[in-house]
């Protein structure tokens, strides 16, 4: 007697949902409220890290697919990111004029395609560099991490070579600039636009791989790579797309950060990205939703921490990953069992 639709259904295992994780943020923020002197600076405070926590996330969101996926531990993620900071400054600074006019389109007018040359060409570098670099050391990880880190200096380099080793000006847009208040707190108007642009980010990757095909094919790959190409699937061709977008958010997230501290200089990239990977570990291999809490935790608690603590800031994000791991020595949204 074959069993019932219903029969099979019970049968399957339930998988309970996780909640947990998505409550840190929010725990974080509510438990250093009482430590902040006045309301108002921890507005402030939480506004501020919020915006870098999605700037981080961008930057993040595509190497941790890369390592959950395609299992490549890329230490050349953080050269796409000065790159694409440097592309948008080869459009911004010659358009000054217009990024100090106090028109919106005008602004609009050159971030757009300075936006536009940053992802353009850090795609196609990420092209590139996987099919040059990654391919032959795919599942050597000990090769991996020598040549991407060596992919990472020689490109710093080139860029002291075309632009030399002084600092970039990379002004914001008029209209980006200055502040509002809500109530007595002053929220600085480039933070609101990070905190939407970050959210956009987060909300497509969701969006692409939760439902469509192309999604499906990514979470299997994860999974089981050996499963996807006994399906008759090419997962040549989706490591290739992988890493471009990957590269592709990479160098989003150099112009977001070159915008926010208004300033390029080629050794941006290396400094990024030891805090890339954190958020990466902490928030569990292949996993968007973990890297985006991951970027929120990291951020709050520098923020916080530096505000409180300074002498602690800089070890706060190595803290923190480390009670992470202790809790849940595999991140907080694993996907991958490797």
């Amino acid at each position: 007697m074959s069993a019932t639709d219903t029969d099979a259904g019970a049968a399957l295992p339930k998988v309970r949902a996780d909640y947990l994780p998505l409550l840190l943020p929010i725990a974080m923020a509510l438990i250093a409220l009482p430590f902040i002197p006045s309301g108002s600076t921890w507005v402030t405070l939480t506004i501020a890290g919020l915006a870098m926590g999605m700037m981080i996330f961008v930057m993040a969101s595509g190497l941790t697919l890369i390592f959950g996926l395609m299992d490549v531990l890329n230490f050349g993620h953080g050269a796409f990111i000065a790159i694409g900071a440097y592309m948008a400054a080869l459009v911004l600074v010659p358009l000054t004029g217009w990024m100090q006019a106090d028109s919106v389109w005008l602004n609009l007018a050159a971030v757009i395609p300075a936006v536009a040359l940053a992802v353009g060409v850090t795609g196609l570098l990420g092209l590139a560099f996987e099919r040059i670099v990654i391919a032959p050391v795919y599942g050597q990880h000990l090769k991996q991490i020598l040549i991407t880190m060596g992919g990472m200096i020689v490109a710093e380099q080139i860029l002291y070579v075309f632009f030399g080793p002084q600092q970039i000006p990379l002004p914001l847009p008029a209209t980006l600039r200055g502040s509002f208040m809500i109530g007595e707190a002053a929220i600085e108007k480039y933070r609101i636009v990070c905190v939407v642009v970050g959210l956009t980010v987060f909300l497509a990757m969701l969006l692409v791989l939760n439902r469509t095909k192309i999604g499906l094919l990514i979470r299997a790959g994860v999974e089981n790579t050996e499963m996807v190409e006994a399906l008759g699937y090419r997962i040549t061709r989706l490591f290739v797309g992988v890493f471009m977008a990957g590269s592709t958010l990479a160098g989003l997230g150099g112009v977001m950060w070159g915008l926010y501290r208004e300033q390029v200089n080629a050794a941006m990239g290396g400094e990024l990205l030891v805090l890339v990977f954190i958020v990466v570990i902490i928030g569990g291999l292949g996993s968007v939703t973990g890297c985006f809490i991951g970027a929120l935790l990291v951020a709050l608690a520098t923020n916080y921490i530096g505000f409180l603590v300074p002498k602690l800031a800089l070890v706060t994000d190595i803290l923190l990953m480390v009670a992470v791991l202790l809790w849940r020595p595999r991140g907080l949204y694993p996907v991958t069992s490797r």
